[in-house]
Formats: C-alpha cells, structure tokens, sequence
C-alpha cells in the first residue's frame, strides 16, 4: 500500500495544500489504534462521507488551524498541509548571499538565478534548492510559480530589472519585490505603464523593496528583505503590521515529512501537537519523531514538557498504539518544569508504521 505521508509529499510539491485526518478509535478496554485518510483540496469535498468532517476540513484548509474532534469513543485530528514557501532571487550578488542564506534558515526553500556562472554556484550558495545559471530571458521553464512563491529581484541593471519584472507580472505569486533606488524604480514603473501594465498589478510589487530598518551592509539589507517575506507569509494584512492579525498556518517540517515518507524498516513514534491554549513553546501542527534509542528529529518545544512526551513516545513503541497525551504548563506546574509557559498543549503520540510494519498505508 501507498505510505500516506508521500502522498501528503507528492501534493505539495505539486503546490497543492492537503489534509490528514487520523481517526483514533478506543476499543472496551479504552486502548485506541488509529487509521489514517489523506484528502486533497478537491477531493475533500467530493470524498468526505460525514458533513461534519466535511465542514471541518473545509475549515482547517481556510484557517489553517489543525482540528479537534473529541467524542465519546472516537477522537479525529484534521491536519492541513501547505506548501513551503519559495523564494526565487533574480540575481545572485552581494545581497543574494546573506538573503539566500537566511531566507533558507527561515523556512524557505531557495533557488537563485544568475546568468553569470561565477554568481550562479552550489559554492557560493550552499544552503539553497537550487541554482540556476541562465539568462534572465530565458530561465523562466525552469522556475514554477504557484500561491507559495516569492519572488526578490536583485539583478545588477535596470534591463534585468525590466525583463524580469514584465514576466513576474504574468505569473501567480504571494510576494514580489524589486531593490533600487527610488529614480531606478519610477523609471521602470514608467516604462511597465506606458507599455500597458495596469497601476493595481504594478502596486502589488514591493518598490522599493524590504521593511525601513536603517539598514546599510549586505546582511542588513538582506534582514529587511526577510522580514518583510515573513510579513508577507505570516500576516493577514502586511501592509499594516501592527494592526494585522497573524495567519494561522500550522507548523510542520519538510524533513520529518521526508522521513516519513520514506518508509523503512525503521520504527518510530509520532508527536503532534493538536491543540494548544494559552502561552506555549510551539503551537498546533508541530512535530517530532522519537526513535526507539531515543533519538530525535524536530521538537514540540524542548524543556520538561518534551521529555515527558519522549517517555510516552518510547513508551508507545514498545506496546503500540497510539494515545492523546495532555501536557499543563500553567502555574506551579509551569514554575516546577522551568518554563516560561502559561497554557496547555494536547499531544497526540502514534507508533509509526501502525503495527510495526514497513510501508503500511495508514
């Protein structure tokens, strides 16, 4: 049978968000085992037999927020998956380096283009997807746009510039900005103008580009682009930051995914966090993969409250199973775990593959 979780994989790669929802069935003596059912955005709707778990994927694709669904003797997690975010850095000088090094740090999956090899290497942008040396006229086929793409031009001249922005304007993108100096950027708003590129389409990309922190050096200039991707991934309304109310797009790791994915014969325990409440270290969507020598790979938010799921975990891969596991950190217990937490975080523990068999399709 199909591992899930390359399913979940294959959909975002395709640029398409997913949902999982894992149904955690108790049996008369109050054990659960779970069973595991992957829905496409187009599928969810055609797909779903209980018009509550219809309403609740629809939901969690539009909030983003992992869902919880507590009856007597059946528990179901709704988990949305998007796609990471790309960055595409048209050009690849002094600023791409820092911006490309950060911006993979923070969650984005890099590719830089350069028509010039010396600017366009694996050595001088190590931590990136990709690296594509090609001219600016004709890199296009081998980039992909989809909601989830951003999009930063730093090329070296204002008919880069100009080329490169005539075709991002053809193409889907959830941020696009251009470096320059504010006459650079009011000559290529003109010239788009006049060869017919409507105000509203040319309002949408961020000239000049980056958030005003002052900034000077390379690596400053590369902080202010950042961050203002960040806004762009993370708030409602960037425009107004401080007014904005936050998106609420589950965490998840592409490289837990990928061990998942992978299959093996290598057992080990899953833990999600599937609701959270108040002050905690990591919020719904969160995981981390506890292995039998106690190995790790991700984190729900380290301290006390980790290791105590850790036990559980290792606990799980020894009987099986699967248990939804309460963590309190609010006051004497917070104090005692020595956190600064104020909130409760309920985490589901699942042995994985279910049963211990490789390749199971749950």
């Amino acid at each position: 049978m199909t591992n899930i979780y390359a399913g979940v994989l294959q959909e975002l790669d395709r640029g398409k968000p997913a949902v999982l929802v894992t149904e955690l069935m108790a049996d008369k003596k109050g054990a659960y085992s779970s069973k595991k059912a992957l829905y496409t955005a187009d599928e969810a709707e055609r797909q779903t037999r209980a018009r509550e778990d219809k309403a609740a994927i629809a939901e969690a694709l539009a909030d983003g927020r992992v869902k919880l669904l507590v009856e007597t003797h059946r528990i179901r997690v709704i988990e949305p998956f998007y796609p990471e975010p790309q960055l595409i850095i048209l050009g690849g000088g002094h600023i791409a380096v820092p911006l490309a090094e950060f911006a993979a740090r923070t969650g984005f999956a890099v590719t830089v283009v350069d028509d010039r090899l010396a600017f366009a290497n694996r050595e001088r942008f190590p931590r990136v997807r990709q690296v594509i040396c090609d001219s600016f006229s004709t890199c296009w086929e081998k980039l992909h746009f989809t909601p989830y793409t951003y999009v930063v031009i730093v090329t070296r001249g204002h008919r880069h510039d100009l080329e490169c922005l005539r075709r991002i304007l053809q193409e889907q993108w959830a941020y696009a900005g251009m470096i320059g100096s504010h006459r650079r950027i009011a000559a290529a708003r003109k010239q788009l103008a006049a060869e017919g590129f409507a105000a509203d389409m040319l309002a949408r990309v961020n000239m000049p580009i980056g958030l005003k922190i002052g900034a000077v050096t390379p690596e400053e200039i590369a902080v202010s682009i950042l961050a203002q991707l960040i806004s762009y991934r993370r708030l409602q309304n960037p425009g107004q930051p401080e007014k904005s109310a936050a998106k609420a797009a589950t965490e998840s790791d592409r490289r837990l995914l990928q061990e998942l994915a992978a299959g093996g014969d290598r057992t080990k325990a899953i833990a999600t966090v599937v609701a959270t409440k108040g002050s905690v270290p990591r919020r719904e969507g969160a995981k981390m993969l506890v292995f039998p020598d106690g190995s790790l790979l991700g984190s729900i938010g380290g301290g006390c409250a980790e290791s105590e799921v850790i036990r559980e975990a290792l606990t799980i891969l020894a009987i099986g199973g699967c248990k939804l596991h309460h963590l309190d950190l609010t006051g004497e217990v917070a104090e005692e775990m020595g956190m600064v937490c104020g909130g409760t975080m309920d985490v589901l523990i699942e042995a994985w593959p279910p049963g211990g068999g490789a390749g199971n399709g749950w």
